[in-house]
């Protein structure tokens, strides 16, 4: 993909800020807009109840990985129209379109991590918050580590059965 924005070219490594970026962007939002909102639609002063938040979290995943085929769909048919399926030569989209599936997962996160904190600190007894916390974020590691190992393992198919390699 390009990953030029303007005459400013953005290393392909640094696309896992866009998440990091939504968030900060969305979280004034989910504080000042959302959960106002939400106070309206419930009529009560929780908001948003915690397995809200998770069922919320879970349709902005799916939205997101839905998202993500979609763009890696228009990637590789770029690549077959472009004649650029063996080439190392960078694609002639632009790699914002990554950038849409961060948003959903920025957004999943902000509702995730929102709702754990606050589950965690109201619900948790007093000395399990630290644990509670930790085990969270250690889950959230392995899923991490597991979608990179599907990832690979889904490219290295994908590679053998097209003839090509992944770009």
């Amino acid at each position: 993909m390009d990953t030029n924005l303007g005459s400013f070219k953005v290393p392909p490594a640094s696309l896992s800020v866009f998440p990091g970026l939504f968030i900060m962007v969305l979280a004034p939002m989910y504080d000042h807009a959302i959960l106002p909102f939400a106070r309206k639609i419930t009529r009560t002063e929780t908001e948003i109840t915690h397995i809200q938040r998770i069922r919320t979290w879970l349709v902005l995943s799916i939205v997101a990985m839905a998202v993500a085929a979609l763009v890696e769909i228009k990637r590789k048919k770029t690549a077959l129209i472009h004649g650029l399926t063996d080439s190392m030569e960078p694609l002639p989209i632009t790699f914002l379109w990554v950038a849409l599936q961060y948003l959903f997962l920025g957004s999943a996160d902000l509702f995730t991590l929102a709702g754990m904190m606050e589950f965690f600190f109201t619900e948790a007894p007093w000395n399990m918050r630290s644990l509670a916390t930790a085990l969270s974020w250690a889950s959230l590691a392995m899923g991490y580590y597991s979608s990179t190992v599907l990832e690979s393992a889904m490219m290295d198919v994908d590679s053998s059965a097209d003839g090509c390699s992944a770009a």
